[in-house]
């Protein structure tokens, strides 16, 4: 693997988790592993490890744009990183509630329910 890849892997582990990220290369298939391998090195790697934002501020960027474009699990999975960047519950509100107003009650409807659940999985209630 390329040491953009090898850069990408320790920052995404660091923000999602050893565990999850663990468990998300080993269930790569012959046809997902490609894209496994293409997001961790580009997404993580190249983005993620750039100096211009701290992971805090890319964490608030990613929330907006996943609520905005109604992902769900990408959401809920960022919802984790972003307690671990820093977020608190009432900062994460606050950019949903942007999202509804911006992109639409229903996008942010879905994004609050999506963000409680990752909350209650990040505290073990799931």
């Amino acid at each position: 693997m390329s040491e953009l890849f090898e850069k990408g892997l320790k920052i995404r582990k660091e923000v999602l988790g050893e565990d999850y990220v663990n468990k998300s290369m080993a269930g790569a298939d012959e046809f997902t592993r490609t894209m496994a391998e293409w997001s961790t090195e580009f997404c993580w790697g190249a983005l993620w490890a750039r100096p211009g934002l701290d992971r805090r501020t890319r964490s608030i960027v990613n929330l907006a744009m996943l609520g905005a474009l109604n992902r769900p699990h990408e959401l809920k999975l960022h919802v984790k990183g972003a307690l671990k960047n820093g977020l608190t519950k009432d900062e994460i509100k606050e950019i949903l509630l942007q999202v509804a107003v911006y992109c639409g009650v229903p996008a942010g409807i879905d994004a609050f329910r999506n963000a409680r659940e990752a909350f209650n999985e990040a505290e073990g209630k799931s």
